[in-house]
């Protein structure tokens, strides 16, 4: 059916372009020989074909404009013939004698732009006369189109200052008039179109009349140009008429694309000046117009007005823009019931970001702002609209993008409560938002009370907001926004102790109550952060808690103690054991001897409980071993306690190679370099021994299950322990175990069962070229190593 009728409407355009050409045809070949009355005459038919009601506006377009090109070509004509001798007066009575009247009146502006050219009589007389004889015409399109033609003939010779068509005192006056007269019948003609045809093609209707809009959107084009046009003329004469217009004409399209029109068209400072007027009109505007986007265009034209140069700022604070601005917002809200909640938070989002640009120093209004967005919300629970979220995303970043600091968005006392009418997931978005502002800006948050503040505001990422299964969160997200919490986390600090273990209190809270599957990413900056502050506490010599310093710390550790052990809800034993001998590391250097003890404690509990994976058990170990080495805060009994667990557990391991390895690094607990009480060498022997034994059953071991005796690698590892603490002057370590043990190396790799192991044989030779440059190196060392034989082979 739709196809019917273009094609019907193609032919009718072909056919009308036929009849228009043929009568131009004629009309050129009586210019030519300057016959005048039959120039008139075919022009008169070849408008004629412009009196069509069977095209659409987009086809009448295309023959409008083929028209239009032969009538400014008539136009030169006509000209001529004023040259010739022939009265521009006459002419202007002559086309009024045209037998139908739509071609006599565009035939009339023509003449009447010569007219006005000739400055035979003042042009304000002769644009009265047209836009009033041009009121015959009452078909929509055909009427809009005579009026397009005689607004673009008249643009250049309106009545204006400086003009050369300038007339009286009244000049401006006539030529404001004209253009007014015509806007406003154009516009009633437009509005017109909406009620011609059958109701079942108001979508097509609506559709056609927004491509004809820019014919009405002219003349308010044409105004903005008119030099004589102060700020005065604009604000009593000019913007009333238009906005009388506007409002009266009660439809929706017009009313959107001409105020639309009006904040593009007419200067920044105008619409400053007359914000009052302006700003009245909107409230009477049909609840379907989309105000929002109207509203926001000429708040975002204000601002920008503003960036420009500060003095104009005064400006904005003598006429109060921003009251103004939220006065209007709330009465339009107010007079559109149905307006949706995206429609009233896009208002206050360009509102809060005008502020933002031209008042930056009051805080007031941007809260004020919000405050007026959490009124309009409330009582509409958690907004799931996602266009909706997405706007009150923009309005709570704006702040943030601003001021490029989260601390002076914690200052706005209504910025937590609009974020409360964002959905889950909207809410963790907007958490994340606040933490790469924190990130990027490297901003800091230096006392408890900012940091609650902070921690509520993000709190979609640190708690479940609702009974949402994990299963349901994608993992990687989820990994992605806890490594952000745990950053942020790093970054909170302040130099007095005091205040800074109140912010790890206040952190311990909400992580704690975070649920276990966050604690694995939060508890490890935090923890980290309590040490940090515990080793700041060693250097001073006042105790900020008002108490000793060794109670100071003696309460951070209590503190970092209850963080650790809520890893165990996880479970996490690897973590809490890392952590734990982290604590106790920095309880050693504190020289508090009972509360590292405690932490060892809790350590080997987990390693006996809870580790049982044996590649895990030997990290542990090793992490263990290597620990304890370093503590030097123990006394006989303790650190004989927990070198004695230390070395059972190595012993117990499950494999021979890691037990082996395990009970050779003990060695290391009998002999600290920078602790004299330390140096035990026997019992430095008995582990290397012990590590001998276990290297040799798992040869044997190999041999039967496999008929090889396996790599000669634990060997030469243990000896190059023997090595170690035979230069460190361990006394038990002699050249004879040291030769003897390179000899039992020899011979297993020169032996048929050893399996072929290359990194071995490379390991054992570089050893060996070891003890020959030490042999060479003469002095003390020389000397030592001097009995030592070291094979050629």
């Amino acid at each position: 059916m739709m196809t019917g009728v273009a094609d019907d409407e193609d032919k009718w355009l072909a056919a009308g372009i036929a009849g228009l050409q043929q009568n131009a045809f004629y009309m050129h070949r009586a210019m030519d020989t300057n016959n005048l009355r039959d120039a008139l005459k075919y022009s008169a038919q070849m408008l004629s074909e412009l009196r069509t009601s069977k095209l659409s506006p987009h086809k009448y377009y295309e023959l409008y404009m083929r028209a239009f090109d032969e009538m400014r070509k008539l136009e030169m004509f006509f000209k001529e013939e004023t040259r010739r001798g022939c009265s521009i007066v006459d002419l202007y009575e002559l086309v009024q004698h045209a037998g139908n009247i739509l071609p006599r009146l565009y035939l009339l502006c023509t003449v009447g732009s010569v007219y006005i050219k000739s400055k035979e009589a003042p042009a304000k007389d002769i644009l009265k006369d047209l836009v009033e004889m041009c009121r015959g015409i009452q078909h929509p399109l055909r009427g809009l189109f005579l009026r397009s033609y005689l607004s673009q003939l008249s643009r250049d010779k309106l009545p204006d200052i400086g003009s050369e068509y300038e007339g009286d005192a009244d000049t401006i006056t006539d030529a404001v008039e004209f253009v007014l007269q015509n806007f406003t019948e154009m516009n009633k003609l437009w509005v017109r179109m909406q009620h011609q045809g059958p109701a079942r093609e108001k979508e097509k209707r609506e559709k056609e009349r927004s491509e004809l809009r820019d014919l009405v959107g002219k003349n308010l084009h044409v105004l903005s140009q008119i030099e004589g046009i102060d700020l005065d003329m604009y604000k009593d004469t000019v913007l009333p008429r238009v906005l009388e217009q506007v409002v009266n004409c009660k439809d929706e399209i017009a009313q959107y694309y001409l105020m639309d029109c009006i904040i593009q068209v007419f200067p920044d400072e105008y619409h400053l000046q007359t914000l009052e007027v302006l700003l009245g009109a909107f409230p009477q505007l049909q609840a379907s117009v989309d105000i929002k986007t109207v509203l926001s265009q000429l708040m975002e034209r204000l601002a920008s007005y503003a960036a420009l140069s500060s003095e104009v700022l005064p400006e904005f604070l003598q006429v109060e823009a921003f009251s103004k601005l939220n006065s209007a917002i709330g009465k339009v809200i107010e007079a559109q019931p149905d307006m949706p909640v995206v429609g009233a938070v896009t208002l206050y989002s360009s509102l809060l970001k005008f502020s933002l640009h031209v008042h930056p120093d009051r805080l007031d209004y941007a809260d004020q702002v919000l405050g007026s967005c959490v009124k309009q919300l409330s009582g509409k629970g958690k907004i799931e609209d996602s266009k909706a979220t997405k706007q009150i995303v923009a309005l709570l970043s704006a702040p943030l993008e601003k001021y490029n600091n989260v601390v002076t968005a914690l200052k706005l006392s209504n910025y937590p409560r609009v974020m409360e009418y964002l959905d889950n997931e909207t809410n963790k978005v907007m958490a994340t938002v606040i933490i790469q502002s924190i990130m990027k800006n490297n901003t800091r948050i230096l006392t408890a009370d900012k940091v609650e503040a902070l921690f509520e505001l993000i709190k979609g990422l640190i708690n479940d907001l609702d009974e949402t299964l994990h299963d349901e969160v994608d993992e990687d997200d989820f990994k992605e926004e806890q490594n952000s919490v745990a950053r942020l986390i790093q970054m909170l600090y302040n130099e007095d102790p005091e205040e800074m273990f109140k912010i790890i209190c206040v952190v311990k809270k909400h992580i704690l109550t975070g649920g276990p599957k966050r604690l694995s990413f939060t508890v490890p900056p935090l923890v980290f952060s309590s040490l940090k502050l515990v080793r700041q506490l060693q250097g001073q010599d006042e105790n900020p808690f008002g108490d000793e310093e060794s109670t100071s710390t003696k309460k951070i550790f209590q503190l970092l103690n209850q963080i650790v052990e809520a890893l165990s809800s996880i479970p996490a034993p690897d973590l809490a054991l890392r952590l734990y001998l982290q604590c106790a590391e920095a309880a050693n250097d504190c020289d508090l001897e009972p509360v590292a003890y405690e932490f060892f404690t809790q350590a080997y509990i987990i390693y006996e409980e809870e580790i049982s994976d044996s590649r895990a058990q030997v990290t542990a170990m090793h992490l263990i071993i290597g620990t304890l080495q370093r503590m030097h805060v123990f006394g006989v009994e303790n650190r004989d306690t927990l070198t004695h667990k230390t070395t059972g557990y190595s012993a117990k391991l499950l494999k021979k190679p890691d037990q082996c390895r395990a009970v050779y690094a003990c060695s290391h607990l009998f002999w600290v370099d920078d602790q004299d009480n330390l140096k035990d060498g026997e019992r430095v022997m008995l582990c290397l021994k012990r590590a001998l034994r276990i290297a040799n059953a798992a040869q044997q071991m190999s041999n039967a299950t496999r008929g090889s005796t396996g790599s000669v690698m634990l060997f030469v590892e243990i000896l190059n322990k023997y090595i170690y603490f035979f230069e460190k002057g361990n006394p038990q370590i002699t050249v004879a175990s040291i030769q003897s043990l390179m000899e039992l190396i020899t011979t297993e790799m020169q032996s048929d069962t050893t399996t072929q192991d290359p990194a071995a044989d490379a390991f054992f030779a570089s050893t060996l070229r070891y003890i020959q440059f030490q042999k060479q190196k003469g002095g003390a060392i020389s000397e030592k190593y001097g009995t030592i034989k070291v094979s050629d082979s």
